[in-house]
């Protein structure tokens, strides 16, 4: 299937890439529809650098956010714009160099072809390229990457943070662009909205360049907001996957496994204290009647994450939405006869 016969659309998020932002462009393949450049306020000179980009290439859409709303917030208002133009696939590019814009066509290429629904990269393919990346950098990465393995149901991503990404129209067009976190825990919400949609999402071995760039990023929200934020979507997870769209073993088995484990620790507890004010030992059958639960528990909460890790979603969502639309649109028209 020729890349030449559908609309790839670039979104890139803009927020003082005044220096960065022509070679950005400069790298994006000739043969891409449009390129969305989102200003989200810059206190550089994007937005003029932007404007001239505009004049000069006819693919370059100068889009501007009133109000500084975070990466989030100013690729929804890109990727809004996009569809509305009638956009296939979107792909979306960081404007601060660290992203090779040539590989925009190998993002959309399985897209195009029906095998993923949205297509991510993956740093930590290459291990020579992932020691040159920033030690504090790689460890809040891998930190994180197990939280959104977690709330997301997406086990067999590496690499969940990576921005560069790609993703059918017809998929975009299912999501609450709306609800996405604006900031910088955009790409995880992304990737817990395409669970719930059971979206085929695959990673493709990509490099990143490190310059001199400062991340915006804090120890803060690394430590206690994104793990919050993950907790968040994994419980909305649950509940729409395993209670209201569906029901399964894990969907008893977690739950019990949860209640075992905190009856048996609390009465192991409380026994243990019991025991430590009396200067008694406790006796098998107590111990027995706190580790039994605890090791049950641990052996349902095991399933559970068997079952969710071989759950994992491997058909894509928009080939189906197409072939609805095949079907449908005839028997409309007819209806108007």
């Amino acid at each position: 299937m020729s890349q030449q016969s559908h609309r790839i659309a670039v979104v890139i998020p803009c927020y003082d890439v005044s220096r960065t932002i022509e070679g950005v462009v400069a790298t994006i393949p000739p043969d891409v529809w449009r390129i969305y450049c989102v200003d989200d306020c810059s206190n550089d000179d994007s937005r003029s650098v932007i404007s001239q980009l505009a004049r000069r290439d006819p693919r370059v859409v100068a889009v501007a956010r009133e109000t500084n709303g975070g990466v989030g917030a100013a690729v929804v208002k890109g990727l809004r714009r996009a569809l509305d133009d009638g956009a296939d696939v979107v792909v979306k590019v960081d404007g601060d160099g660290q992203m090779n814009g040539a590989f925009v066509p190998d993002f959309a290429k399985p897209i195009l072809e029906g095998e993923a629904d949205y297509v991510k990269g993956n740093r930590f393919f290459d291990i020579e390229h992932v020691l040159e990346m920033p030690r504090l950098r790689l460890l809040g990465n891998a930190g994180l990457s197990f939280f959104s393995k977690l709330s997301t149901g997406y086990w067999h991503l590496f690499d969940p943070t990576n921005g560069y990404v790609a993703i059918h129209a017809e998929v975009a067009r299912l999501i609450p662009l709306h609800k996405l976190h604006p900031r910088y825990f955009f790409e995880s919400d992304f990737l817990f909205r395409l669970a719930i949609l059971r979206a085929k999402v695959i990673e493709l071995p990509m490099e990143t360049t490190y310059g001199e760039e400062v991340s915006n990023l804090s120890i803060w929200r690394c430590l206690v907001t994104f793990p919050f934020l993950h907790f968040r979507n994994f419980m909305k997870r649950l509940f729409y996957n395993y209670v209201l769209r569906n029901f399964s073993i894990g969907s008893i088995g977690l739950p019990t496994g949860v209640l075992l484990m905190t009856l048996g620790a609390g009465y192991g507890l409380a026994k243990w204290i019991e025991s430590f004010r009396t200067d008694e030992a406790a006796t098998a059958g107590t111990v027995m009647l706190s580790a039994l639960p605890v090791l049950v528990g641990i052996q349902l909460i095991l399933g559970f994450l068997s079952q969710d890790i071989s759950s994992v979603p491997d058909q894509p969502v928009h080939r189906r939405l197409l072939h609805k639309k095949v079907i449908v649109t005839p028997r409309r028209l007819q209806g108007k006869k």
